[in-house]
């Protein structure tokens, strides 16, 4: 059984359409795999009670010789924060604990109207802040490597899904890493598309101008097919902006990387510690493909972290002013009609992290302070863009490579009470979000019995290009021959 769950998505549709798989046996066999392992990983915060039936319904269609959709009944996952029409959309937040969605993100309607199936709804970091699953009001989720260990976040639900083999593929959002820091800790592919690719009508919003919706999957192949099915301009949304490439998101995954540029950025490859010499081996894995290797120094990269945090804290504290128990999260106090009584109320079904990030958020754009603080944040975004696009020019790098996250997974409670140790987790992720560009990250090796995972950067636009590399870095991964869980 768990061979057939670990079907590629392309072979696993190709299946249902020629009857040798039975989309419902297989979502059966996913629901039997959540019922036995979910327990002890805490992916899911609630399940679709019609994925069955609408497994079925795929076959019935199959056997009929009607159109099932590229993703043939696929079953997958969707983060907490992406709305699926009448499941649970609570950011895994107690303010949203009884929320249920009216309709569908676009990206899930999308990817219902490919033939996916939603199993369910994934556990997160509380409105997206966290990179480890743990600021969860329902619970941390667990590494399916070692289930003492975070599998990072705040797509970490997702991440151990996929990893776990509970779904075929999943959804993510991404602000500062949020899809490709767990897919790197659970030894998934994790990509942040190009800012305007895909929509984000139906993402709660945590950080407008940085986040996006992203895939998360077991291979390269699989995320370009996610990609294909939720890409594209939107109504709905007019950030996006950017039609999907010519040919689809495959296009390039067997073009290799001969005759290509890499950067690697040698501020974030430190080879002092395993996870930096991986990251050597990963570029002399591409330069035997046929790529040029270059050190790239980003001069002002330093600057990132802090105006990521404070760029996405000022976005934060004026989008969660909606949870007021008013708008959302009402809840009649105990004691009574008191105004002080409903704010309280509020501010205790909000967990640390969020009051932390809203309370700066509330402070760094405020008058007096927007200058010495937000204002700078912005400078410092648009030089890191200018210089971006200025060694990939000078350069003609096609992408830049690094380290996913600096370190494997670490253990649970380990750096939770210190929040500055876990904002350079994001150190050489939040660039991507910052400047807009696509970035990936890809299984590569494992360190003290631990996933790494690598990232590749690429230029706006370029997501297909990017998922090109991204492939010949499996594919030497593959002959490394890194496991899987």
């Amino acid at each position: 059984m768990t061979a057939g769950l670990a079907l590629g998505l392309a072979e696993y549709a190709e299946g249902v359409r020629s009857g040798s798989v039975s989309a419902e046996e297989h979502m059966a066999s996913t629901l039997e795999r959540i019922a036995r392992h979910d327990g002890a990983l805490h992916a899911y915060v609630s399940l679709d009670p019609g994925a069955l039936e609408g497994a079925a319904r795929v076959d019935r269609d199959a056997r009929a010789g009607r159109d099932v959709g590229p993703l043939a009944g696929a079953p997958l996952a969707v983060k907490d924060n992406i709305c699926a029409l009448g499941c649970p959309t609570t950011c895994c937040s107690r303010m949203l604990g009884s929320y249920r969605s009216p309709y569908d993100a676009t990206a899930v309607s999308r990817l219902r109207g490919a033939g996916a199936i939603v199993v369910g709804k994934t556990n997160m970091d509380e409105f997206a802040m966290g990179i480890t699953t743990e600021f969860s009001a329902f619970g941390p989720s667990r590494n399916p490597w070692d289930t003492a260990r975070v599998p990072g976040g705040s797509s970490g639900g997702s991440a151990v899904a996929v990893s776990a083999l509970e779904c075929a593929a999943a959804l993510g959002s991404d602000t500062g890493g949020s899809v490709r820091n767990p897919a790197s800790f659970c030894s998934i592919v994790g990509l942040k598309p190009t800012y305007g690719r895909v929509s984000r009508h139906g993402l709660v919003s945590y950080a407008n101008s940085i986040e996006q919706i992203g895939p998360m999957a077991r291979s390269v192949r699989d995320a370009a097919m996610l990609m294909d099915a939720i890409a594209g301009p939107d109504p709905m949304d007019d950030t996006t902006r950017l039609a999907g490439p010519a040919g689809g998101h495959a296009a390039h995954l067997g073009d290799g990387v001969e005759g290509l540029t890499v950067g690697v950025d040698a501020r974030a490859v430190d080879e002092t510690t395993p996870v930096g010499r991986a990251a050597r081996r990963a570029a002399g894995a591409l330069e035997s493909l046929g790529a040029s290797v270059v050190d790239v120094d980003l001069a002002h990269e330093g600057l990132s972290v802090a105006a990521y945090y404070v760029i996405t804290a000022a976005e934060a504290g004026s989008n969660l002013a909606r949870y007021d128990n008013i708008r959302y999260g009402y809840e009649m106090p105990a004691d009574g009609y008191e105004h002080g009584a409903y704010v309280t109320a509020a501010r205790s079904r909000l967990g640390p992290e969020v009051q932390r990030r809203m309370i700066l958020g509330g402070f760094v754009p405020s008058a007096g302070h927007a200058g010495q603080y937000y204002l700078k944040a912005l400078r410092a975004r648009d030089v890191l863009a200018s210089e971006a696009d200025s060694s990939f020019s000078s350069l003609g790098l096609s992408c830049l490579l690094s380290p996913t996250v600096p370190v494997p997974p670490f253990r649970l409670g380990e750096k939770i009470d210190d929040p500055v140790e876990l904002f350079r987790m994001d150190s050489n992720t939040v660039l991507a979000n910052l400047t807009g560009r696509p970035a990936v990250s890809v299984p590569f090796t494992l360190c003290g019995g631990l996933p790494v995972g690598m990232q590749l950067m690429g230029r706006a636009g370029e997501d297909a290009r990017l998922l090109g590399v991204a492939a010949a870095l499996e594919g030497a991964a593959d002959e490394m021959g890194v496991p899987v869980p």
